[in-house]
């Protein structure tokens, strides 16, 4: 009632300035909670196409800090009424930024609080009706099993993700392919570990130049040697692997420091496996004491503890062994 009395108001002495001015800001104030582009929801466009891009060297642990910051903005935009189109532009948004949060808790060991955002950028890829961000999200909540110590279950999320992305050539299907062929490998399942890295091998093949940038939502020719380089090391064909890591080495940035490092234990995995138990121990224990404190934890340290527990008992007294279980204890 006072709104109604005040435009009253200033309507009885006609059209004057103030009375413009109420009509204007009534008008406004409606446009910006109805606004087919909201101020705010292009520069969280851009924020999640610079998150996508990855650590670039901070540690992740800042990266995520900055990363829910944003995702936190999200949060008023959806409250308000929006159109449609608007509404599916924030709840893709939503779903990248809740799903690279997710990617980063997952590097720092962090599974159940990763499982969770995953959950949540699912519903946010769903409600924007992306089925590839919906997949790429499954695809990349598979790695969570993947990576500490549910490869079924992994291979059973990879295979829905498949599912979700359909057989067009894609970066979510890639990738849906290439985690199930690493859940296969190390669920000791090889014929379907093989048919999926073939089916990854025809996708990679065919995907578009915008399909293969090197983001977190691409699937370029690094990011494929990387899986390649885990699930054949896996499965044992180390002549293949090492043929992976040298390829996925030369195009992974210095900066790339839990990439490079994942490729070193990947290479300690092969020499161990080819019964150079002693170099495979010595490689893997210099990589993480060169490795930025803020990566020690987590993905890295599962991945080289799966590396140690591979080891005979009977070794474990052994110098370079010792070295190792130290490394993973400071």
């Amino acid at each position: 009632m006072k709104r109604r009395e005040l435009l009253r108001g200033a309507l009885a002495a006609g059209l004057t300035g103030a009375a413009l001015a109420a009509l204007t800001d009534t008008r406004t104030s409606f446009d910006q909670t109805l606004a087919a582009h909201p101020a705010d929801l292009s520069d969280l466009e851009a924020a999640a196409e610079s998150y996508g891009y990855g650590y670039h060297g901070q540690a992740p642990a800042r990266v995520l800090a900055d990363l829910v910051t944003d995702f936190a903005d999200i949060r008023p935009l959806l409250d308000a009424p929006q159109p449609v189109a608007t509404r599916v532009r924030l709840c893709r948004t939503a779903g990248q930024m809740a799903g690279m949060t997710a990617i980063v808790l997952h590097d720092l060991g962090s599974r159940r609080e990763a499982r969770a955002w995953f959950a949540t950028a699912a519903h946010a890829a769903g409600e924007s009706g992306d089925r590839q961000l919906h997949a790429w999200v499954m695809a990349r909540e598979a790695m969570v099993g993947l990576n500490y110590g549910s490869p079924k279950a992994a291979a059973g999320l990879a295979e829905q993700a498949r599912r979700v992305a359909g057989t067009s050539p894609t970066a979510a299907a890639t990738l849906a392919a290439a985690v199930a062929a690493r859940a296969y490998a190390l669920s000791h399942q090889p014929d379907q570990a093989h048919d999926a890295l073939a089916d990854a091998d025809r996708l990679t093949e065919r995907l578009s130049g915008e399909q293969r940038a090197d983001t977190w939502f691409g699937h370029c020719e690094q990011k494929h040697h990387v899986h390649l380089s885990h699930a054949l090391t896996a499965l044992g064909d180390t002549g293949r692997a090492r043929e992976s890591q040298d390829h996925a080495l030369e195009l992974s940035a210095p900066t790339s420091s839990m990439t490079r490092t994942l490729l070193t234990i990947d290479g300690a995995a092969c020499a161990h496996h080819d019964g150079d138990t002693e170099q495979a121990c010595r490689r893997a224990a210099a990589a993480l004491a060169v490795l930025p404190a803020g990566y020690r934890t987590g993905l890295i340290h599962a991945r080289a503890t799966d590396q140690y527990q591979s080891i005979p008992a009977q070794h474990h007294r052994e110098p370079a062994v010792r070295a190792l279980h130290n490394a993973l204890a400071d």
